[in-house]
């Protein structure tokens, strides 16, 4: 055994010993205890010796704690808790009902299905903490993969090898403009009456797929995109919208409610589809019950 977790005393006299610390009364202590006084009497004294200190002041009249002992009761206490507390909590982490799950998402799973899966989950599971963080398709699946998140709402480009998903949403886009914009009045929009306008979208490396699916759409209308700004996160251009500077593509569940300044509107004809999976890794669930409870809510089996 390493010389570090080796003690000249063991769990029992330290439960001997609390107890004498509570009662401060020995006979006491042996009835609480369901031993005899004079065995418990050869405990506290086999911890003093390995301590190497005096824990109590004995008299005819009464027991009283040293100055060790008075140390040594603050520290004993805590530790005996949660000794005793470890098996309900180890039977909570292995059925899931505590623990923590690490979670990606991107700004339209947090618009869409996130808060309602959030508000389930934290109902039927609330001692699992979630931590959440948004981040670009790009960064969960390299997270994933380096398993720093247990999960991920993001877009997928292709299959993803070694991870399982679902999919959660998938939508034909329709178009974010200035409310005071001339074609904001329109009932519905095509990419060619947009060739005149600014595009504010997203560094194409956060997201290949949906990046290439909104050239493709633009080429298929027969329209050259004007990109004025690529921005992340989701909301940032939302703003620039807001702000005058272009427009930007939306999905409709996306679209409620929107902020002011901003209308949507959908596109007929030629137009990107918006993807959303959740996704983690294949064989996480069995090792990680917390996870299990988490997918058991946002992606039940069907």
């Amino acid at each position: 055994m390493p010389r570090e977790y080796q003690f000249s005393y063991e769990l029992r006299h330290l439960v001997y010993f609390r107890e004498v610390a509570r009662t401060l009364h020995f006979r006491k202590a042996a009835e609480a205890l369901a031993v005899a006084q004079p065995a418990l009497s050869r405990q506290i004294a086999q911890l003093e010796l390995a301590l190497g200190a005096a824990l109590f002041i004995r008299s005819r009249r009464k027991v009283e704690l040293t100055a060790a002992g008075r140390a040594l009761a603050e520290r004993v206490e805590p530790i005996l808790r949660g000794l005793a507390a470890l098996p309900g909590e180890l039977r909570a982490l292995a059925e899931g009902e505590t623990g923590r799950v690490q979670v990606g998402f991107t700004g339209l799973a947090m618009a869409t299905v996130l808060p309602g899966i959030l508000r389930e989950f934290h109902r039927a599971y609330p001692r699992i903490r979630l931590e959440l963080n948004e981040s670009p398709t790009s960064a969960q699946l390299a997270a994933l993969a380096a398993g720093d998140i247990a999960c991920g709402f993001f877009h997928p480009d292709a299959t993803t090898p070694g991870l399982k998903t679902r999919e959660l949403l998938r939508e034909k886009n329709g178009v974010l403009l200035p409310a005071d914009h001339a074609l904001a009045a329109s009932p519905s929009l095509r990419l060619r009456d947009l060739a005149a306008v600014p595009w504010v979208l997203f560094p194409r490396t956060h997201n290949p797929g949906f990046y290439d699916r909104v050239l493709a759409a633009f080429s298929r209308a027969g329209v050259t995109p004007r990109i004025a700004e690529e921005v992340w996160p989701r909301a940032n251009a939302v703003g620039l919208v807001r702000a005058g500077l272009g427009a930007t593509f939306m999905c409709p569940s996306e679209a409620r409610p929107l902020p002011e300044g901003v209308t949507f509107l959908p596109l007929e004809g030629p137009a990107p589809e918006s993807r959303l999976v959740i996704g983690w890794r294949a064989k996480e669930t069995m090792s990680e019950p917390a996870l299990a409870s988490f997918l058991a809510v946002a992606a039940p089996e069907t």
